[in-house]
């Protein structure tokens, strides 16, 4: 479960102070599938930063499984990275001169996994995002963009992480193939029992979520459903 209290993050702007987020309030229980949506310069970007301990919070606590994030030292935040939190990003972020499966057996071999399980594990996630064999040894450059986001979701949950943050991940698709990607991440957070937090610009696709939030000027409100 993620849990977020009176988090702050704030900016120097010449001599005024910007609130990108700003006393924020919200939790989000295991397995749930919640999007976030605002308009750029609203604060998305920070607060994803803040959950995946990319940026350290001005003040407030966020808790993950019952420990506070923003209160464990810089070699614990890389170990809270790597196990904690999968990422999945716009661009894909995929290592070009890696294929899809060495991609995904990456972020195994920072967490010490041995190199049978490593592979065994990548082939698994490959096949249930629908990656193909033969695409599996392709390197990013060879694959669809679909099919990059689908391997970029694998390498995300290679770490069976508690958390996902997806930042605008169908921003670089097509409408059908995004719609496949959100309804993929949205089958993953039911059977992987993983918590999924999405920003995105999509508000059809958005509006699919078990909650949606929306955020302005710092401050996150749920938007409810009609």
């Amino acid at each position: 479960m993620l849990v977020v209290e009176h988090l702050t993050r704030t900016f120097k702007s010449g001599d005024d102070e910007v609130h990108a987020v700003n006393d924020m309030d919200f939790s989000v229980d295991k397995g749930e599938f919640v999007s976030i949506i605002g308009k750029s310069g609203s604060g998305k970007s920070t607060l994803l930063s803040l959950l995946g301990a990319l940026d350290k919070p001005t003040g407030g606590s966020i808790k993950v499984d019952g420990q506070d994030i923003t209160r464990i030292g810089d070699h614990r935040l890389i170990s809270y990275r790597c196990s904690k939190i999968g990422f999945v990003f716009q661009n894909y972020n995929l290592i070009p001169n890696l294929t899809a499966i060495e991609n995904v057996m990456l972020p195994m071999e920072f967490a010490g996994v041995s190199p049978r399980e490593r592979k065994d594990r990548a082939t698994a996630l490959l096949e249930e995002v629908g990656i193909e064999t033969d695409q599996m040894s392709r390197k990013p450059g060879k694959l669809s963009g679909g099919q990059q986001q689908r391997v970029s979701i694998a390498r995300a949950l290679a770490n069976k992480p508690s958390v996902i943050l997806a930042d605008e991940p169908t921003g670089n698709l097509d409408e059908q193939t995004g719609k496949m990607v959100f309804a993929l991440l949205h089958r993953l957070a039911r059977q992987e029992h993983t918590t999924i937090i999405v920003v995105t610009h999509d508000l059809d696709i958005a509006g699919k979520t078990d909650r949606t939030f929306r955020l302005s000027d710092g401050t996150l409100k749920e938007v409810k459903k009609k």
